[in-house]
């Protein structure tokens, strides 16, 4: 899509879109009446893009709010961060998406937005089917929105309509109670169902590249019905919620499947870099430029916030020693499973399943142009005064886990830039196979055929993990419903990974507390081995050992490995981050809503 320059009727105000990738000629739409707008495809077009801008997730998923500005990555194993929800110190203050007063209210702001353009839209003399593809955009963000809070609080108020915007009445007609979660769920479907049915598989115009297509819609309705079915709002195991998960699954892959979409040949960073229909794994995206020009930029500041400070960038991901073992071996089997590749600390990247090397990067690992064809040093060593390693090849600050973020960093560029234009993929076509698989397997679809084990399968192939002589590529075999379930979830955290997903399976699963509750997350310490004859112990290894050097024989020769824990205390998820609380503001300002029970309140969220 383009970056276009709109009008809504709510506001007759010019306002400008960040989520396209190109500039129209702007127009002077300053005088335009609500008429003009809504009679006219073009300026409705400008209309309906302003809904992506403002709705369109960012890097790592983002949609903003309590929880992304923590950063989902420092939730779980991923990475490392220390804030209410691993301290277990959340109260019913903390997630304050739903929105604080009427001036501080963004997700009901934006709410207001899409139903002031549907109401203006059907009101419109356009031809129907013209205003059914518009419409559809606006039923997709609406979708979005709820499914986004209905995450957070279980049910909330359901406002399909723009309300009045001042008065006493306004206020009054304000004053929504909570909707059941049920009904928010339907309502989702319904809003979903609207956009499979009305727009297109694909759109026959480059520039509209990102634009929502009727399998993106059915994706996303595959993943909030997935949501639905988990044990987080499915305690019970309702099984009709795991066939409608299912159901929807199926129908996406097969829209996505009879129009080009597939899993990426590759999963190295050329996914991310690839638009077009020659990215056949992006399925939901969000559309970046690099323009540093104020009236044209929409850039992300992913790419230099991954790069290491070393080579200037921020260095501000650093996964953890626990998600460097969470990827199997190179056979597929778990790290001190495999048999034919032993386990090691001290030869920690021997042997992997490829994801590790194009999600990591780490001491000793070359990384594409990002380095200049010079390895990456991350380790320790001693000066001649100090008995301890005090020193590191990273002069200017070093990697807190002895790792840096390497998935999805545009390999050709040799410096970081602020103004990059890397797209965020929001849905992968994988995602799509490991939703229908997940779904499969609670239905008891267990045979290798079926989509559990065929799907893993498929994304296993594409990794290039090697197939075994069983051809299941290091999966076991005749694994029962709750085993093959597990299988799922862990591939889901390899494929996944930094994807802002990890936190959001964890937590509709309701796996947060075994899989986190007393841990801490752990840093790698890569220590040089001290030779006590150097005015400083610093041999020559970044200068000397190149890229073509054994890096078994460095790692023999010269480093001690141990770890070091990145928490001051164990994680302790409290068991209400499975339902947030209702602020106290939010409760003053609308004496219609009622709190969780979960927080003290009479609101059931699993009704």
């Amino acid at each position: 899509m383009k970056k276009i320059f709109i009008i809504t009727a709510l506001s007759l105000a010019v306002l400008s879109l960040t989520n396209c990738k190109k500039v129209l000629e702007k127009q002077d739409v300053g005088n335009f009446t609500a008429d003009q707008i809504f009679n006219d495809s073009t300026t409705v077009k400008l209309n309906v893009d302003y809904l992506y801008s403002q709705n369109q997730p960012g890097w790592f998923g983002s949609t903003g709010g309590s929880i992304h500005s923590a950063g989902t990555y420092n939730l779980t194993e991923e990475s490392q961060g220390s804030n209410n929800f691993v301290l277990g110190t959340l109260t019913i203050e903390s997630v304050t998406d739903i929105g604080t007063s009427a001036s501080a209210n963004p997700a009901y702001t934006k709410i207001r937005v899409i139903n002031t353009f549907l109401r203006d839209i059907n009101a419109g003399t356009l031809d129907i089917a013209v205003k059914r593809r518009f419409a559809a955009q606006a039923y997709f963000w609406r979708a979005f929105r709820y499914f986004e809070l209905a995450k957070l609080y279980g049910g909330v108020p359901l406002i399909l309509i723009p309300l009045g915007a001042v008065g006493d009445e306004a206020k009054q007609e304000a004053l929504v109670p909570r909707a059941k979660t049920s009904v928010v769920f339907a309502q989702i479907k319904s809003d979903l169902d609207s956009c499979i049915k009305y727009l297109p598989a694909k759109w026959p115009k480059t520039a509209d590249y990102g634009r929502i297509t009727s399998g993106a819609a059915a994706a996303f309705l595959g993943r909030v019905l997935l949501t639905y079915a988990s044990p987080e709002f499915n305690p019970t195991n309702d099984i009709t919620r795991w066939q409608a998960a299912y159901d929807a699954n199926k129908t996406a892959v097969t829209i996505l499947s009879a129009n080009g979409f597939a899993l990426y040949p590759k999963i190295d960073y050329t996914m991310w870099t690839t638009e077009g229909a020659a990215n056949t794994e992006a399925v939901l995206v969000t559309g970046y430029n690099n323009s540093s020009v104020d009236a044209n930029a929409n850039n992300n500041t992913y790419d230099n916030g991954a790069r290491p400070r070393s080579v200037s960038g921020s260095g501000s991901y650093t996964p953890t020693y626990e998600m460097s073992l969470a990827f199997p071996m190179a056979d597929g089997k778990p790290a001190n499973v495999s048999s034919k590749y032993p386990y090691s600390m001290a030869t920690f990247y021997k042997n992997r399943d490829p994801r590790f090397y194009t999600t990591l990067a780490y001491n000793g690992g070359t990384w594409g142009s990002v380095l200049g064809g010079n390895r990456l040093w991350t380790y320790y060593y001693f000066t001649a005064t100090s008995g301890t390693a005090n020193k590191t090849t990273e002069a200017v600050a070093a990697s807190n886990t002895g790792f840096y973020l390497r998935k999805g960093v545009d390999e050709t560029k040799t410096s970081p830039t602020t103004f990059m234009g890397t797209d965020w993929i929001e849905i992968r076509y994988a995602e799509v196979l490991l939703n229908l698989g997940e779904c499969a397997a609670e239905l008891n679809k267990l045979a290798v055929t079926d989509e559990a084990y065929a799907n893993l399968i498929a994304i296993r192939k594409r990794a290039g993990i090697e197939a075994g002589t069983d051809g299941l590529y290091g999966l076991t075999g005749n694994l029962g419903k709750t085993d093959l379930v597990a299988a799922v979830m862990r591939e889901r955290q390899i494929e996944l990974a930094f994807e802002g997903k990890r936190f959001w399976d964890l937590r509709r699963r309701k796996l947060l507390e075994s899989t986190l509750n007393g841990t801490k997350r752990n840093g790698l310490v890569i220590q040089l081995n001290r030779s006590g004859t150097q005015t400083t112990d610093y041999i020559a290894l970044t200068r000397e050992a190149s890229a073509a050097s054994s890096l078994d024989a460095l790692y023999t020769a010269n480093f001690t490995l141990s770890l070091k824990a990145l928490d001051t205390q164990n994680i302790n998820f409290q068991a209400g981050n499975y339902f947030y609380g209702i602020p106290t503001l939010s409760i003053n300002n609308n004496i219609n809503l009622q709190q969780n029970n979960t927080w003290g309140g009479p609101f059931d969220p699993l009704q």
